[in-house]
């Protein structure tokens, strides 16, 4: 019998796509790494044009003109900032996040219910943004040494808070899931998530293709929200058995690894470092910026100036993040092989992802900018294991 060869197998997996369509996938890619610092410039321009403007140092004003009102006037500052910063960015929104994805084959959604969806996300935003605003100001004014470390744990607190309430509240806002129907599928996965440790009471479907054709499925939620969710667009793509437990094994894995744990707690503390940053710099700014109206980092009509100094610091931390997420996802991946066994089924599903995330970076993009190890390295990595244990493939 001839020996398997990891290093062919990965080549012919790369070679079920045409060259035409990597091409493709290379230009999609290196385009959204240019549209990540095309953002953030649009962002900062926004912030500028809201701080210049004046809008929020009038509303502060108008609402404390006879006393101090100051949560209200946080309130309010909030709001109005992610409102006329939503109307500035919208067309740079519906030309990277709509029209982009749609001359790419990657959604048929229409642009009516694209905004109607972005919408809501405004509003669902304004909510949780105005609550973290009350609690951040408020540590500003009452411990103005130590704000920034105590807001690290207000961001904690709302992340774990979201991961909790999320999958219960917010997503069915925006698809609807049905329970698997009973047969093989179903089975497949209720048997995988018993072996992985994982709760299987709650298997769902969900309509992704509503929004995106992307090739996914997720694990979400703590506790009692936990639940296995699979995007139409797997069925629609044909995945099969092997593919629906490799895919959904590397989901398992995240939660059962408890990588969102790790995540918050990562999160949590360049959250920290981060406002300490902001701290350090946002007198500085105001001075180089001149703006006499605003009375310093307390004061919300000071906003623009936090946001832009955040935003800035996000866009620096990128490789972090994103090195963090490629751990989390490698260690999912071997999750997979190792409870699923099926290299082949996850490496099937790997390649319908290239159309949207190109499958041969160079170490240096992927480090910089991709969140998942590239889909060539992870392939080679399921037919390394694939050849390393024969025995346990398909099992």
């Amino acid at each position: 019998m001839a020996r398997f060869d990891p290093d062919a197998a990965t080549a012919a997996y790369m070679a079920t796509l045409s060259p035409a369509a990597h091409a493709k996938a290379i230009a999609y890619t290196q385009g959204g790494h240019w549209m990540l610092l095309w953002g953030w410039l649009i962002g900062i321009a926004a912030a500028w044009v809201i701080l210049r403007s004046g809008l929020l140092v009038h509303a502060r004003a108008r609402i404390e003109r006879r006393r101090r009102r100051p949560n209200l006037a946080v309130v309010c500052c909030v709001l109005l900032f992610l409102v006329a910063d939503w109307l500035i960015e919208l067309p740079w929104s519906i030309d990277s996040a709509w029209w982009r994805e749609g001359q790419y084959g990657l959604t048929k959604q229409a642009f009516g219910g694209w905004l109607g969806e972005n919408i809501l996300s405004l509003a669902i935003s304004a909510i949780l943004s105005a609550l973290i605003g009350l609690a951040v100001y408020a540590l500003i004014r009452r411990a103005p040494r130590w704000w920034w470390a105590w807001s690290g744990g207000v961001v904690v607190l709302m992340l774990a808070v979201m991961m909790i309430l999320g999958p219960v509240l917010i997503e069915p806002l925006f698809n609807t899931y049905t329970p698997a129907p009973p047969g093989p599928t179903r089975d497949a996965v209720v048997a995988l998530a018993k072996v992985s440790h994982v709760p299987s009471d709650k298997i769902f479907v969900f309509n992704g293709s509503k929004q995106s054709e992307r090739y996914t499925a997720n694990v979400s939620g703590l506790f009692g929200s936990a639940r296995v969710a699979m995007s139409d667009t797997m069925f629609a793509q044909g995945a099969d058995i092997a593919e629906v437990r490799g895919v959904v094994g590397h989901e398992m894995g995240h939660y059962a690894r408890g990588h969102v744990f790790w995540a918050v707690v990562v999160l949590g503390v360049l959250s920290v470092v981060m406002l300490w940053i902001v701290a350090r710099l946002f007198l500085p700014v105001l001075g180089w910026i001149g703006e006499p109206r605003i009375a310093g980092i307390a004061d919300p009509a000071g906003l623009p100036i936090l946001i832009a100094i955040v935003s800035t610091l996000g866009l620096l931390a990128t490789p972090l993040t994103n090195t963090l997420t490629r751990l989390q996802e490698s260690d999912a991946d071997r999750f997979s092989f190792e409870h699923a066994h099926e290299p082949d089924g996850l490496s099937k599903a790997l390649v319908k992802t290239i159309a949207y995330r190109a499958s041969s970076p160079s170490w240096l993009e992927e480090a910089i900018f991709y969140d998942h190890p590239s889909v060539e390295r992870r392939v080679h990595r399921a037919m390394v294991w694939k050849a390393q244990h024969p025995e346990l493939v398909g099992k």
